[in-house]
Formats: C-alpha cells, structure tokens, sequence
C-alpha cells in the first residue's frame, strides 16, 4: 500500500460537467480551488489528470504523493493556447510552425524553460519544461477561468498500466486525497504524444493518441 496525502478535513467534491457546454459556476469554483492551493482532477482530450497551480509546493508534493512520484518526475504544465506556450517555453519559428500544427491537441512538446517556469520544474540537466494545449472543451475553460497554466500529471495510479478514466472508480480509489473531481464522462486512457522540439530536428519521445502527421515525423 502507498501512503497518500489527504486532500484536508473536508470531502472530495463531485462536479458533474456538460463535456461540451461546461457549467461556468462550476468551473469558477474549481479555479478558486486551484488558486487556494487545491488539487483537482479534470478531464483532458487524452486522459483525466491531476493539476494544482504551479507555483504551490504543497499541491505538487501531494500530486506526486497519490502517484508516488520521486524528485526527478517531471510535470506538464497545460496552457490555454500558443501564446501561452511562448510565454513558458522559449519558442522559434521552426518550433511555432510545428507547434500551430498540433495546438490545441493531445501533444507535449519539450522546450526551453522561460525564466517565468520555477527552477524546481524545470529539468535540472536541461534546463526544459512539457507543455501542451488541451483539446477538450471542460480543460480549456477551466483554463479559461484560471488565467494561467496547470502544473499537471496523468491521472495513473502506482501499479496501474491504465490512466483511471471512470467517475465511480475515481471517488472509490482516491477518497479525499483530491479537493475536487471535474467529472465530464470518459475521456480515454492513450496519453498525450511527447515531442522534444529542443534539438535541431524535432524528436518523437513518446508515441500517444496525438497524430505524427501533422508534425511530419516517425516514430
């Protein structure tokens, strides 16, 4: 058994979401969670993941708790758009072609961290960070409504070769360690396809449920 971190002294909350036309009020209150240092699981166009506000140490800590995650894990943050994007990651006209090619979509592309991304999320060797552009209409509004990225991790529990992707199963394997579920219905189990867009030529790190074809590479 692993030891996790319980989400505080109140119960997890359930928001069931339209997957299309996501409740506003519900998403504002998962924001203001998030921005009080709270984690959430949400749905993405790839699997459901955990997120907390990327600037919080105790949130992370509790995110790589539940995944029994070690130091050198590394997290995604998920932007609203490119722009976004850019703002974290150092972004040239080779990698933004390549990059309004594949956003918003199931994606992580590794770049050069920006000095707005905490030195403790950055790759210590390289000093690079994933990001990505969700295509799911539940993520991007709560992105939306937070106004900044989520520091982010796929929802798969130590053990586990699948990511949890069922309400019921979510509440029964995780109850109170998260502050609030965004249930949407099932939104898959294939992870995002990573890119490292560092090199000269981009290279496939990860095949997952986004496309090499838009990108014009092989795995």
């Amino acid at each position: 058994m692993h030891a996790f971190v319980p989400a505080s002294n109140s119960m997890t909350q359930y928001f069931k979401l339209h997957p299309k036309n996501p409740q506003r009020r519900l998403l504002q209150q998962a924001a203001d969670t998030v921005r009080r240092g709270g984690l959430i699981i949400y749905p993405t166009d790839s699997c459901y993941a955990l997120g907390c506000h990327l600037g919080d140490k105790a949130a992370e800590a509790r995110m790589r708790a539940i995944r029994d995650l070690g130091p050198h894990h590394h997290f995604t943050l998920v932007c609203r758009d490119l722009s976004e994007i850019a703002h974290y990651g150092r972004v040239d006209n080779r990698q933004y072609r390549l990059l309004k090619a594949c956003t918003p979509g199931s994606y992580t592309f590794i770049l050069h961290a920006t000095r707005e991304v905490p030195r403790r999320l950055q790759n210590s060797k390289r000093n690079t960070i994933g990001l990505r552009v969700p295509d799911h209409p539940v993520a991007r509004a709560l992105l939306e409504e937070l106004d900044e990225p989520l520091l982010s991790s796929t929802l798969i529990l130590p053990g586990d070769e699948l990511p949890l992707n069922n309400a019921e199963e979510i509440r029964a394997r995780l109850p109170n360690q998260v502050d609030v579920v965004l249930d949407a219905g099932p939104c898959g189990f294939e992870m995002t396809t990573v890119i490292d867009l560092t090199l000269p030529m981009a290279q496939v790190i990860r095949v997952g449920r986004g496309s090499l074809e838009p990108l014009g590479l092989h795995a």
